[in-house]
């Protein structure tokens, strides 16, 4: 899936006016916020896996599925997007897709199959550690400089290369919530009460308008992009599809529930400061208010919701359940990985005047 027609896809183009300036405010908001939709198109398969899987969810067809090859490189694209296929049928599927498959047993089979080499590779790459306190307050240390996307782009980024960033985080943002959503029946007292307290901010405090899915597809139409969910898919990175995954993987096993809740304190922990960057670099380059907001946004609530985070949430599933210590960690130690391992293939690209989408 591409930009829309009437969209201009990313550029890595350097570009030395402002943001304002390309910009006219959107005056559409029902085709930005549809009142019915259909779901999203079937990506184009990249490979055996990926493709297999496109196929059986186009025919309803199940039978024949390949198994996962032991050389597989569990962070491909062709693993990560069968991956990323396959979850998505717990969330809102695809047109023309038959709801009913997502719980078909020959899919399940072959995501299992995909999970392995994914979660046994992180296992493999980040140090183990069983302190969620002393993690926290790591976390919680503000540098005074930095190499990630919001250092660059607070000082030195182009406007085109601000919107292919927003393009590889729309596969998040227009479902922010949602995967860590899946955890709240998994916990118990004042760890669930507070869990679903901050989840409540992220869904727009019982207002609609305010969802921060629906503030980032403002963003994405205030920036000239394709501002549907899914829209950027088949355009982003294997890095960036396992960064999505890993949520969803966290997210619907029980067995992982206290690495789903390390890997949210680490988002709510990490985001205000680089979202105060993010919204530096985009008032450097005169971006549209839409944009400035949604990070605005997120630097006043995410402030408030580290704290809850740490105290109510994670202090008290580990009081409850001690043995999830190392789990905790274990999340907030993958997101920092792959996060990393994903923002160093943008710069790098930037770095070489090319552009981080796949054409």
């Amino acid at each position: 899936m591409t930009a829309a027609p009437t969209e201009t896809a990313p550029t890595a183009t350097a570009s030395s006016g402002s943001a304002r300036s390309e910009h006219t405010r959107s005056e559409h908001a029902q085709s930005v916020h549809p009142q019915s939709d259909p779901g999203p198109a079937l990506p184009v398969g990249c490979g055996e896996l990926s493709e297999a899987v496109v196929t059986a969810l186009a025919t309803g067809r199940t039978d024949g599925l390949p198994d996962v090859p032991a050389d597989t490189d569990p962070l491909g694209r062709d693993l990560q997007l069968a991956l990323y296929t396959l979850y998505e049928l717990h969330y809102r599927g695809f047109a023309g897709v038959d709801a009913d498959l997502e719980w078909d047993p020959e899919l399940l089979r072959l995501r299992r199959a995909l999970e392995t080499p994914f979660l046994n590779h992180l296992r493999g790459a980040v140090e183990p550690g069983d302190d969620p306190v002393a993690e926290m307050d790591a976390l919680s240390v503000e540098t005074t400089s930095g190499t990630g996307p919001s250092w660059y782009f607070k000082d030195e980024g182009s406007w085109d290369q601000l919107r292919e960033y927003f393009a590889h985080r729309s596969l998040y943002h227009l479902k922010e919530g949602d995967p860590h959503a899946f955890t709240i029946p998994r916990l118990q007292g004042q760890a669930k009460a507070s869990f679903v307290a901050v989840e409540f901010d992220e869904f727009g405090g019982g207002r609609g308008e305010r969802v921060h899915q629906h503030l980032w597809a403002d963003l994405m139409a205030a920036a000239g992009l394709d501002p549907t969910y899914l829209g950027y898919l088949d355009r982003v990175s294997a890095a960036t599809l396992s960064t999505v995954n890993l949520m969803s993987l966290f997210g619907l096993h029980r067995s992982l529930r206290g690495a789903a809740i390390g890997h949210f304190a680490a988002i709510e922990i990490t985001s205000s400061p680089g979202s105060a960057r993010l919204v530096a670099g985009l008032r450097r380059l005169g971006a549209p208010e839409e944009c400035v907001h949604f990070y605005a946004e997120h630097v006043e609530a995410d402030a408030v919701h580290e704290q809850v985070m740490r105290h109510d949430v994670v202090g008290d599933l580990v009081s409850r359940e001690p043995h999830l210590a190392a789990d905790v960690v274990f999340g907030m130690r993958t997101l920092d990985y792959l996060d990393e391992l994903a923002a160093g293939e943008m710069l790098a690209a930037w770095g070489r005047g090319e552009s981080s989408l796949l054409s």
